[in-house]
């Protein structure tokens, strides 16, 4: 697996959201985007990562970042994922795993002493020109968010 580095530009993507809408990284030129990848929707930590992401939506759009969830789930099960939790921000499907090979997050993990390949949970915050200002890949789910606005506002400071 070869991870995207900060100073990389990023992949122009273009992938379809919970209601099957085109989605590509030219829609948001002038913001930021939080383009975090989650392994699968309705799941115990992803359910909590994306809670914490809805919670703090208002905080982020206020530091003109527009987030954006990715996992390999069909478009179906991303907009039941939206439903159930109250989300209020997108989801995408990358059903095909290409967008998070581009990205360098696809490869080989290991739970439970299976060994597959899968979606890791990393993060990347692209900046208002399209190349990626910050990975994040040290975090837990239920402290994503909080490891994004604290990097956020101490760029600020």
């Amino acid at each position: 697996m070869n991870t995207l580095k900060a100073g990389s530009p990023a992949p122009a993507f273009s992938l379809l959201d919970q209601d099957g809408n085109q989605v590509t990284l030219s829609d948001f030129a002038g913001k930021k985007v939080l383009f975090y990848f989650y392994p699968k929707a309705m799941t115990p930590g992803c359910t909590v990562q994306a809670q914490g992401m809805r919670d703090v939506k208002a905080e982020l759009e206020a530091l003109n970042v527009i987030v954006l969830g990715v996992s390999i789930d069909p478009v179906t099960r991303l907009g039941k994922f939206i439903a159930r939790d109250n989300l209020n921000f997108s989801l995408l499907s990358d059903e095909d795993h290409q967008v998070a090979e581009q990205f360098g997050v696809w490869g080989t993990k290991k739970f439970m002493g299976k060994v597959y390949d899968g979606l890791h949970r990393i993060s990347f915050l692209i900046d208002e020109n399209g190349m990626i200002e910050h990975v994040f890949d040290k975090f837990k789910t239920k402290d994503h968010h909080e490891v994004v606005l604290n990097y956020l506002k101490d760029k600020q400071a």
